[in-house]
């Protein structure tokens, strides 16, 4: 991303809202040069950190494209049109109720987790609330804001807000994606298991190997192409399309030797490897071409691993 505005949010940088922020950690960071650099005036920050304030405040100001400054948390409200609140979760409720609010100003969190109505007591001074969750993982870099783009971010906001942040996803180069009401937490809960339970399934696929003498280090060398590939070809093909190994093939023979081999394992293995079979069947079945041999196949792979999952 270069630092200069693009030429569309320079035509329209007059009417572009000031831009606030409460907390200046990884998430600020990557938002405020992102949205600096595609033309919003981010005019205030604030944070429990006067460091990383300072920090972010430099930043901004070395890119010439706008002028913050340090402040604190209330004062910030008084800087800017959007205020984001980039506080951990469980800083953000005590933040929000500390916070006094004019009508009709904008203020929105950016918690994957917390529901937007922890804003109520803002929303009833007559500011307008929402969530806004950038559906990356922030590594702290300088280029945050450029690893940025091609991301989603979630939006919940009633209008004219929603349109508000739809525009400031747009000028971050990513894609807005709207969530009802109520329902942050479920949405959390699968993007949880898109990025953290991956690591879980190649640990316990690591640990397996460990269990016969390979070595960490060379079985995560080892599988990094067959996980990196997969991914891939999920993104090509689609999940089901992307399936492959013996439920894929409908081999429930090797299905029933992987179960008493992880099995004689002890633990939780064998009902661990069982439920993702499950799911795995569903996939397969997602693909609707199965003819009566395979599908049958599927059947008995589904009911075995559902007599393993029961033992857990």
């Amino acid at each position: 991303m270069s630092s200069k505005p693009s030429p569309d949010a320079s035509r329209t940088r007059a009417s572009l809202p000031r831009v606030g922020f409460v907390g200046a950690g990884r998430v600020a960071n990557a938002l405020a040069m992102g949205l600096s650099a595609a033309g919003y005036p981010v005019s205030a920050i604030a944070s429990r950190s006067s460091k990383s304030v300072r920090k972010l405040v430099g930043r901004l100001n070395a890119s010439g494209n706008t002028q913050a400054i340090e402040t604190d948390p209330q004062a910030v409200l008084g800087h800017a049109d959007l205020v984001f609140l980039t506080v951990p979760d469980d800083a953000l409720v005590a933040t929000a109720h500390s916070l006094q609010a004019s009508p009709e100003q904008s203020i929105v969190h950016c918690s994957g987790a917390s529901d937007v109505d922890v804003l109520e007591g803002l929303s009833t001074q007559g500011a307008l609330t929402g969530g806004f969750h950038p559906l990356y993982l922030f590594a702290g870099l300088e280029d945050d804001a450029q690893r940025l783009a091609g991301c989603s971010i979630t939006i919940e906001a009633a209008q004219p807000l929603a349109s508000t942040l739809r525009e400031a996803a747009k000028a971050l180069r990513c894609k807005a994606i709207s969530i009802p009401a109520g329902q942050r937490t479920l949405y959390h809960a699968g993007a949880n298991l898109a990025a953290s339970s991956l690591l879980c399934v190649l640990d316990e696929a690591v640990g397996i190997w460990q269990q016969i003498g390979i070595a960490e280090a060379d079985a995560l060398e080892a599988l990094w192409p067959l996980v990196m590939g997969t991914l891939a070809s999920a993104r090509q093909k689609g999940l089901p399309g992307a399936l492959s190994g013996p439920v894929s093939r409908g081999d429930d023979r090797i299905v029933a030797r992987h179960l008493e081999a992880l099995d004689s394992l002890g633990s939780d293995h064998a009902a661990f490897y069982a439920a993702l079979t499950q799911r795995a069947v569903a996939l397969a079945r997602r693909r609707g071409n199965a003819d009566p041999e395979t599908d049958q196949a599927l059947t008995r792979i589904d009911d075995m691993a559902n007599q393993y999952s029961r033992k857990s």
